[in-house]
Formats: structure tokens, C-alpha cells, sequence
């Protein structure tokens, strides 16, 4: 990334500013604006989320909001309550009392005498899911917003739930929130009240992971905040993003399909992270394009940011198998408007373990598969964080426990973009089951790598509302729509669609293991073919390489650890995979503050029994500073039985050596038809 020196206008800082909300309550922000702006009033934007402007965000904060301010714009980050300095307590996500306070917060900065009364939201993830639920609630100086990696969708397409399928995402997210919760404000900004503070959070932070296992269908809890149920209360322009290798590709398109705004979608080939340090690479110039997109919206400057394409996306070329990419080679393509003009979709029959060609009779055949536990070892994260490296490996030793159906080889290039879709008869031998579809691109030398997948929890198959049992034996009909991608196929190469009967650890298996029936020639795939023979739709101008302003001095004092590995006793027939995420110690020099983070991930399972998987997690952060140090130690497990999930949890706060708070959680929760 290039660092940018000199800006349009010269910026002044404020590290620590309260905001006061409409129950008490104060919030604590950082703002960067223009010096100018004390005569002069700017538009503001607001990044509004939970970890540590301070500390813990405050590097990645200042390569980018001192960027924008340095362009004519009042950047306001702002700690949610009950995190970083911010005063209350963080009880779950995107709660109405959250919501309200943004509101209030929108309302304090449009009053300010440095804002001209316009402002804007940004985010990716948590930030960007709260710009878009704030967005629906109108509030009155709100112009535009400008989000990444996010959802419509709280319970389909989030990192709790897919198809109805229980993720194990759900269990680390709620773990790293459990984390984040409890943690110390700093006593150089809370003076003696830090403690006091703390003790609140810790007394009341609750334990996330029950409350998002109770809500096992898409009920009232999810449908809160869940845009998707009612697209037109969005009534601003959004600048929607998000990455293939990410969990949360699918909601730019549906926003682009739904909104009836101005609106861009912008989808690259990066894991969780914003545009402009995206990984893969190739990473793009996203501060500009956020600067042009800010001066159009809240500026009313006429600079051409809605012309080109509707969508622009990376269009991937074929790569082998890996955990990690630096780069992923392919090239930008553009689509006037979504649903695209030029994508078409190909329904192919599935035949005896082939994918036949588009309206070829197929006669109808019985396939089952009853997968082991093994199958989804390799399959990486449900969100790719690129560290460690947590992309899915080569599908073959999967493919070995599924149903396999390839094409033919190709004879020339095929490029799709969008959602693949499956369509099967299926019958199975038990009232709960799941399939997990996959589809791969195989090479000439039988190397497979994952393009995308879905799953389905088989008594959801009319809906996620209300989950129904199958009668053993009986033929569904059903339909697994495939995360969308866009993504080249060689000529030489084949297509694989892979079906298993669970996924695991990726999504908690049914209760016991279910064979499923495939019923052939009434089963196909259809494939969202984007001819190459159309000509590509460029971006009005090529995107400008990554730069932002320089970040906050950090010293690494101690070497942090990344590990992903997987593990099997052929004695016990014990598995496991253990994910080592510690970031080592960190100085964040500005404030002469010593950081700490050890994260440790296992998901085990033994042999074939279902009931075996368990989910444990453990995190541990430490701040110090001369002689103050206090620690936060959490873990969680989930396990189950064939009729309910057991979380058991642990905090432990010390201050030095000395253990000054310590709770335990034992909680069981019903299965339901999960």
C-alpha cells in the first residue's frame, strides 16, 4: 500500500471525545477533520463498532480515517457500548438499544459546528451491518453509507446459520464476542472508575453463544434487523463490497436485485477484510473510490461515481488447491445492471456420477451416500480471515465420503457468476439429515479446489420458519442454492458437483447418521454460464492503487503464532482440528500500551459417532501499562446429545497475578431439528 504524506487539507485529532445517548449513557470516539472545518462546516461519517478504537483497531483507524478527513471529511469512530472506553454494558449484536444510540450519535455529529448537518455510515462487518440497519431507520442527516462485508439476511446468510445448518462459526464468533465484552476500559481515559466499569461488563456480559443456539429458526430474534424483510425502508445510495473468499459475498447482489436506491456493488477476490487490504490481492484503491463516492453523496460534486457498471467483480481463473493465496490471477468484468443481462443459466442433469450435458435425456437411477465425519476436515472457514491460512484444500480426500457427478471435460473455457443452484429428488432414512453440496473446478491431474458450496438442513427444505421432519423413505423435493462466485473453468478441465451427508466441522452433523438418497434424472445442477463471447463491461477508469495515510507506530514485542492442523488417532479414532491464532505482544506506541492476544480453536469428533463433535475455544488478552495489568480469559464448549446442544463456559478476570472475578456457565438447549 502507498503512503499518502500530503493531503488536501490539514487535519486535527481528537483521541478521546464523549457522546452522550438518550439514556445516560456516554459513548467514546475518536474524530479526525479538516482544521478548516472550525470555520468551515464538513460532512461527517461515522464508523460504528465494537473493538477498541484505542487499542485494538486503532492501526488499521488511522490509515484510513485521517485519509478521508485529509479530503474534506469529519471521520467520527465510535466504540458501541460497552466496549473500549465507551460506558455500559455489550450484551449481544445489533440490539435496539443499539441502534438507538447510533441514532443519537448521528444526531450529536450533525449538530456539531464542524458538520454541515450531512453524514454518511461506513463498515465492513459488524460496522457494515450497522450502517445498513441504521439506514433503514432513516434518520434525518443520513445521505448515504458505504459497507462491506455485511448481510440483509441475520439468520440465512450470517455466520450462525446456512440452509439451516447449525455453523461452528457461530460458536467461535459468539466466543470472540465473549472476548471482546469483557475487556477492560483504560484507566488513562477512565481514571479510578475503570474498575468499576469493568466489573459492570463482567458481571454482565451473558453468555452469547446460548442465546444465538436458542434461536435455532429464523424467528423474531433474527428477523430483527434483517433488512431483507423489507428492502424499501433503505431510501439512501449504498456502496456495497465484499470478497469471493469471504462468508458475506451473496448480500451485495441481492442488495443490487432488491434496493431501489442508487447503489454499486463491488466483489473482489479478498477474504474478510476492506477493499484496499484485501487478501488475495489484488487489493484496490478503495479510499479513493470511497472519496469520490463521499463527495458525490454529501458533497453534491458531479464526478461520474455512478457511471460504468452497475456491479464490478473479479473475475477468478482457475488456480490448484491451497490454504493461502497472496494473489488470485483473473480480471475485472462489469454488469450493466443485477439479475445481468449477460449471465444465462445451463440446467444439467445429474446422471450415475456425471454431470450430463444440457438436454440430455438421463434415465433415473438411485445414488446414496451416508458420509463420515471426516468429510469437511479440509473445508476451511465459513469466512476466510487469510490468518492463518483457512481456505479449503484439495477436495479429493472429501469427495472420497460423497456422491461425485463431473461434466465431461471441457472442450473450451466456461465462466460462471452468480449462485449455482441444485435441484434434487432426494429421499432419506432419517427425520434429521443435511446435504452439503460442493462444486469444484478438476484439473487434467485430478487436483480439485473448491469453488463454492451450499448446505441444507433437509426439514428446512420449505422454509426456515417452520422446520419439518422427513418421513424416512419419502422423496422431496429440494432446492441448495450455492454461495454465488464468479469463476473461470479451463478447457481440459472438468466441473465436480460433490454431495455429502454432513460437513463437519464446518456445520454440526444431524443426531446420527442419515443415508440420503439421490434420485438421478429428476436431479440437476444449473449454472449461472456468463458467455465469453459477450464483451466485458470495464469500469469507467481502471481502479488506483491501494494508498492510505501512515498507521500508528505498533512494535511486535513478542512473535505471535498462526496454525491450522488437523489430526486423527487411527487407535481411538480421535480427530480434531486445532486453530492457533495468537497475535504475540503488540506496543501500541502512541499511548504506550502492551497488548496481548492468544486465541486457541478445536473442533474433535471420534470415528463416526455424530454425538461425538465438540467446539472449544480460548481467548486471552492482556493490557499493561508500568505496573497496571489486567487479563481476560474466556473458553467456551459445545457439545451435544441426540436431543441437545451443552454449552459450558468459563471467565476469569485478573488484575497482575491476582484473579479478581471468575463465573461458569452449564447450559443445555433442545435440539430442534438441528
Amino acid at each position: 500500500m502507498r503512503t499518502v504524506a500530503s493531503l488536501p487539507y490539514e487535519i486535527t485529532e481528537e483521541d478521546h471525545v464523549w457522546i452522550p445517548v438518550s439514556d445516560g449513557v456516554r459513548l467514546s470516539a475518536r474524530i479526525w477533520r479538516p482544521v478548516a472545518s472550525d470555520g468551515e462546516p464538513v460532512p461527517a461519517i461515522l464508523e460504528y463498532i465494537p473493538y477498541r478504537h484505542r487499542d485494538l483497531t486503532s492501526v488499521r483507524d488511522s490509515v484510513h480515517h485521517p485519509y478521508l478527513a485529509g479530503h474534506g471529511y469529519a471521520c467520527v469512530r465510535v466504540d458501541i457500548r460497552g466496549s473500549g472506553e465507551s460506558e455500559g454494558v455489550l450484551a449481544d449484536e445489533y440490539l435496539e438499544r443499539e441502534q438507538l444510540d447510533a441514532e443519537d450519535v448521528l444526531e450529536w455529529i450533525a449538530a456539531q459546528p464542524w458538520c454541515s448537518g450531512r453524514t454518511g455510515m461506513m463498515g465492513i462487518s459488524w460496522g457494515g451491518f450497522a450502517a445498513l440497519q441504521v439506514a433503514a431507520r432513516k434518520p434525518p442527516s443520513l445521505n448515504a453509507i458505504a459497507i462491506s462485508s455485511f448481510t440483509d439476511d441475520r439468520y440465512a446468510d450470517d455466520m450462525h446459520y446456512m440452509g439451516g445448518c447449525l455453523l461452528s462459526d457461530n460458536v467461535a464468533e459468539a466466543s470472540t464476542m465473549f472476548a471482546y465484552a469483557t475487556l477492560p476500559p483504560d484507566p488513562a481515559l477512565a481514571g479510578e472508575r475503570w474498575r468499576e466499569l469493568w466489573n459492570e461488563r463482567l458481571e454482565n456480559c451473558g453468555l452469547w453463544a446460548g442465546e444465538w443456539l436458542s434461536h435455532q429458526r429464523r424467528d423474531d430474534y433474527w428477523r430483527h434487523a434483517s433488512v431483507c424483510d423489507n428492502y424499501s425502508d433503505i431510501q439512501v445510495p449504498v456502496l456495497a463490497s465484499s470478497g469471493w473468499a469471504d462468508g458475506y459475498s451473496n448480500a451485495v447482489s441481492r442488495l443490487l436485485a432488491n434496493l431501489d436506491v442508487p447503489r454499486r456493488g463491488l466483489i473482489g477476490p479478498w477474504s474478510h477484510k476492506y477493499p484496499h487490504l484485501g487478501r488475495p490481492g489484488p487489493a484496490i484503491g478503495y479510499l479513493q473510490e470511497l472519496v469520490r463516492w463521499w463527495d458525490h453523496w454529501l458533497k453534491d460534486v458531479e464526478n461520474g461515481v455512478m457511471d460504468g457498471p452497475m456491479l464490478q467483480t473479479w473475475m477468478q481463473d482457475s488456480v490448484p488447491p491451497s490454504t493461502s493465496y497472496e494473489d488470485r490471477p483473473g480480471r475485472w468484468v462489469g454488469e450493466p445492471s443485477w439479475p445481468s443481462p449477460h449471465v444465462r443459466p445451463s440446467e444439467h442433469r445429474l446422471a450415475r456420477h456425471r454431470i450430463a450435458r444440457p438436454g440430455e435425456d438421463v434415465p433415473e437411477e438411485n445414488l446414496s451416500v451416508e458420509s463420515p465425519l471426516s468429510v469437511g476436515q479440509f473445508a476451511g472457514k465459513w469466512a476466510s480471515y487469510s490468518a492463518p491460512p483457512d481456505l479449503p484444500y484439495d477436495q479429493r480426500e472429501e469427495d472420497g465420503g460423497s456422491l461425485v457427478f463431473d461434466t465431461d471435460e471441457l472442450t473450451e473455457s466456461c465462466e460462471i457468476l452468480g449462485s449455482p443452484v441444485v435441484d434434487l429428488e432426494v429421499s432419506a432414512d432419517k427425520p434429521v439429515a443435511q446435504v452439503a453440496v460442493r462444486l469444484s473446478d478438476v484439473a487434467p491431474d485430478g487436483r480439485a479446489t473448491r469453488v463454492t458450496y451450499g448446505l441444507l438442513n433437509l426439514t428446512h427444505r420449505d422454509g426456515h420458519d417452520e422446520p419439518e421432519p422427513l418421513e424416512p423413505g419419502k422423496r422431496y423435493r429440494v432446492r441448495v442454492e450455492l454461495n454465488a462466485v464468479a469463476q473461470a473453468f479451463p478447457a481440459g478441465h472438468r466441473i465436480r458437483l460433490s454431495l455429502s451427508s454432513s460437513y463437519w466441522p464446518l456445520a454440526w452433523p444431524p443426531p446420527e447418521p442419515a443415508m440420503v438418497t439421490v434420485h438421478t434424472g429428476r436431479s440437476s445442477v444449473t449454472l449461472p454460464v456468463r458467455p465469453m463471447a459477450e464483451a466485458d463491461e470495464v469500469p469507467a477508469r481502471p481502479f488506483d492503487e491501494p494508498e492510505g495515510t501512515e498507521p500508528l507506530p505498533a512494535t511486535q514485542i513478542e512473535p505471535g503464532e498462526q496454525r491450522w492442523t488437523v489430526s486423527r488417532d487411527l487407535i481411538d479414532y480421535r480427530s480434531a482440528l486445532d486453530i492457533v491464532k495468537n497475535e504475540g505482544k503488540v506496543r501500541f506506541e502512541d499511548i504506550d500500551l502492551d497488548v496481548t492476544r492468544n486465541v486457541f480453536e478445536r473442533y474433535s469428533w471420534v470415528a463416526d459417532d455424530f454425538c461425538s463433535p465438540v467446539a472449544e475455544t480460548s481467548w486471552s488478552m492482556t493490557f499493561a501499562r508500568g505496573e497496571w495489568e489486567a487479563r481476560s480469559e474466556t473458553r467456551t464448549r459445545v457439545s451435544c446429545t441426540p436431543t441437545e446442544f451443552v454449552i459450558d463456559a468459563q471467565l476469569d478476570a485478573y488484575e497482575g497475578e491476582r484473579r479478581t472475578f471468575s463465573r461458569n456457565w452449564h447450559r443445555t438447549v433442545p435440539r430442534d431439528q438441528v
